[in-house]
């Protein structure tokens, strides 16, 4: 096996091109993600193909895998690295091509193959690189199999074994495209903005959409690695705001906005209005839990407190479970308590049986999307938007914090609300409700107003978003409050968004 991996090495030297480099940080709670060449060099990722190998064997499941990649200038090239260090070590490898996280998941399915590994840096910014990782379909690696992971990665633990051997699966993309297509027809016509970034769901989502009856207008679907026009993000207030204009321009039905590996769907309504996925979940939750008594959803902690107390669902006998951000989180708990479907706030949505096999797939959110506007002909999507109980909700704000210091200032900051609490204080102005603490804090005051503190997953970042239900000064006043408290961490940068 390759020499133990080190940090410490520096682009264009002897010992960079001869070693493994391997930032420890890059093992984050269930993807790795890394910038490319500073973080980790090719025989890194050689290396993390072989840890991968040999936690695969550790955990007895069957040594096959599928592998896909990105479109990215470097991702082909960090896939074969990744494919030379499992076939090293003994792992079955089935390449699937250029291709979405879903179509990788997918594969899983259709080739009757535990493990993936998808190259993707999702929507991160261009340098960036990472892989998604699991050996239990739908799932994906959770803190434990990723703290092993690193473990085997870093301490050279990586074992060489015979059987390694690698497969070209061709026409993955179609098959894929068929099985989303297939008996999904509408009643009314619609005109749709696929926009796709630049990205890899330029290859997919104008063709799949067109094939399903739609008047597809595709935007940025041209595939172009260097993100000629924004990151393709559909979080992100630059691409919404693309899509905005293109709705309007062409009097389209919906924008639905594809992120870098299309496991992600943004919207933007008939009118422009750009609507943040936890509100889309509100919706999409009404709309199944209309044709299925007593459904269960599960929503991340970043998301509108709209679950609780939405009429509509309460009186359809709905319940929704808050829990921890991020697709391997929301994933896992979806399928524990049966969920029909999990909802997150950066644009993930996760539909169990009878509408998707468990994994969040951004063209299958899509159809939800597009399968509610048609159950409710006399709507438009900007009807169903204002249907919903108003609330005042800020974008997702994302202070720099380094990696690794983020998880302790985090545990210092849920401290300082949680004493606070305790010592019978309040939040602007009012006696605190709630003090939620599955994933960072999240703090709700009498009126329903609550703000949210978090580490990112997957950046060298905080992450803070706050609602209020009442009121937008409710709202900037929850805002002020988390603010000075992240004021007392020098080490927390400022915040790229103000409200």
């Amino acid at each position: 096996m390759l020499p133990t991996p080190r940090s410490d090495l520096t682009p264009n030297t002897l010992e960079y091109e001869t070693l493994p480099k391997v930032k420890p940080t890059g093992f984050r709670e269930y993807d790795a993600r890394w910038v490319f060449e500073q973080e980790i060099n090719l025989m890194g990722i050689q290396a993390l193909g072989a840890g991968l190998g040999t936690l695969i064997h550790e955990l007895g499941k069957k040594p096959q895998i599928v592998v896909g990649h990105d479109y990215r200038s470097y991702s082909a090239s960090i896939k074969q690295a990744l494919m030379v260090g499992l076939m090293g070590a003994g792992i079955e490898v089935h390449d699937i091509g250029l291709a979405l996280s879903p179509v990788a998941y997918f594969a899983q399915f259709e080739l009757d193959i535990p493990c993936v590994a998808m190259v993707t840096a999702s929507h991160n910014e261009n340098g960036w690189t990472g892989v998604k990782m699991g050996v239990n379909a739908p799932l994906t690696f959770g803190p434990e199999e990723m703290g092993r992971l690193k473990q085997i990665v870093l301490n050279g633990q990586s074992k060489s074994r015979d059987g390694g051997r690698y497969k070209y699966v061709d026409g993955l993309r179609q098959r894929y495209i068929e099985d989303i297509c297939e008996a999904v027809s509408f009643t009314r016509k619609m005109k749709v903005i696929a926009a796709c970034g630049n990205g890899t769901a330029g290859a997919f989502a104008p063709e799949a959409l067109a094939r399903i009856g739609l008047e597809v207008v595709p935007m940025d679907a041209e595939l172009d690695h260097t993100f000629p026009r924004y990151n393709p993000n559909p979080e992100d207030m630059e691409m919404l705001h693309a899509m905005h204009i293109a709705v309007k321009e062409h009097g389209a039905d919906v924008a639905l906005g594809f992120d870098g590996d299309g496991d992600r769907c943004g919207v933007v309504d008939n009118e422009g209005e750009e609507i943040f996925a936890d509100k889309i979940g509100v919706m999409l939750a009404r709309d199944l839990s209309a044709q299925h008594s007593g459904a269960i959803f599960v929503a991340d902690v970043k998301s509108t407190g709209l679950f609780m107390t939405d009429p509509v669902l309460l009186e359809n006998g709905a319940t929704t479970k808050y829990w921890k951000t991020g697709h391997s989180y929301i994933k896992r708990y979806s399928h524990e308590i049966g969920a029909l479907a999990g909802f997150e706030k950066s644009g993930h949505f996760f539909f169990n049986a009878p509408y998707g096999r468990g994994y969040d797939d951004g063209l299958v959110a899509a159809i939800a999307i597009l399968n509610m506007l048609d159950r409710n002909p006399d709507k438009s999507l900007a009807d169903l938007r204002r249907d919903l109980p108003i609330t005042y909700q800020s974008p997702t704000m994302s202070p720099h914090c380094a990696d690794e210091i983020k998880y302790d200032v985090i545990d210092k900051i849920v401290k300082h609300f949680a004493d606070h609490t305790a010592a019978g204080g309040n939040l602007i102005g009012q006696s605190i409700r709630d003090v939620n603490t599955v994933n960072g804090v999240r703090i709700t005051v009498e009126d329903g107003t609550w703000g949210l503190v978090r580490a990112s997953s997957n950046k060298p970042e905080l992450v803070v978003v706050v609602e209020s239900p009442v009121s937008e000064e409710n709202r900037t006043a929850m805002f002020r409050e988390i603010e000075k408290v992240l004021s007392r961490h020098p080490e927390i940068g400022e915040f790229n968004q103000k409200i």
